[in-house]
């Protein structure tokens, strides 16, 4: 599953990105100083999610992606299947995620490492959902799902990449069942990494 992505948009980018959207975000804990970089698991990086109660306050913010599970195990990807995410949503911003499959050499036992990003604007927005943990505080995960048929060649799951049309409902408790799938065919490019 994935276990490395990448986020390399300013925050004015995703700012005027989501503005588009009608999702005005708010900073309540001051602009982040986001660079471009890889994300990979137990990293901090940008999430959005709704502010309070009241649909329509959406704010960004920082946390760890990841947080323990049984074992001290990080539990960076979860599965939506029968879930209904009552709260905690949010949306995890990235250009592009990273499957790895085996080597078709049997001699090397390196993987084969995939990107997958958006065709449009370079933005991918991730289901996920948040929580607070009392070791590492408030963390995020990404939500799964059965593979679409962009990355079944390469994985047998998949994390849930959300539409623009699906950013608002997930954030203000729409039905997961009719948000939460696989990406339709052409939603993702990919390339060898």
């Amino acid at each position: 599953m994935c276990n490395l992505y990448t986020q390399t948009k300013a925050v004015e980018a995703v700012r005027q990105l989501f503005a588009k959207q009608q999702l005005p975000l708010q900073f309540a804990e001051g602009v982040p100083n986001l660079r471009p970089t890889d994300i990979r698991i137990t990293d901090p990086a940008p999430i959005v999610r709704a502010k309070g109660n009241e649909p329509g306050d959406y704010e960004m913010v920082v946390r760890r992606w990841s947080w323990p599970g049984p074992g001290g195990k990080p539990v960076f990807n979860f599965r939506s299947e029968g879930r209904e995410f009552t709260s905690g949503r949010c949306l995890i911003i990235t250009d592009g995620f990273y499957e790895f499959t085996a080597s078709d050499d049997p001699k090397r036992k390196a993987m084969k490492r995939w990107l997958f990003t958006a065709p449009d604007d370079g933005l991918l927005v991730i289901a996920g959902i948040w929580r607070k943990h009392e070791e590492v505080g408030e963390a995020f995960t990404m939500l799964t799902t059965e593979p679409g048929p962009d990355i079944a060649p390469y994985h047998n799951r998949q994390v849930v990449v959300l539409p623009k049309a699906d950013w608002r409902p997930w954030l203000d408790g729409g039905p997961a069942a009719e948000l939460i799938g696989p990406a339709p065919a052409g939603s993702l490019c990919v390339c060898a990494a």
